[in-house]
């Protein structure tokens, strides 16, 4: 598991998911959101806006970041 620290307070779904290398662009990460295959502490998540705070976990096919 991967661990993401943050400078704020949270940092959106959509913006992680470009920070981590796992979009390219919003735009990938949007599709990726809206195809299911992104889970916020283990539930799908289909909300690029969605904010996440330390202590979330997500899981973007096999990586996993845990946010801190």
């Amino acid at each position: 598991m991967k661990e993401f620290k943050i400078k704020d307070e949270y940092i959106k779904l959509g913006q992680l998911l470009k920070a981590v290398g796992i979009a390219d662009t919003g735009l990938d990460a949007k599709d990726m959101i809206l195809s299911g295959e992104i889970f916020v502490n283990g539930n799908p998540e289909q909300r690029r806006g969605r904010k996440l705070y330390p202590g979330d976990k997500v899981q973007a096919y096999s990586e996993e970041i845990s946010i801190v």
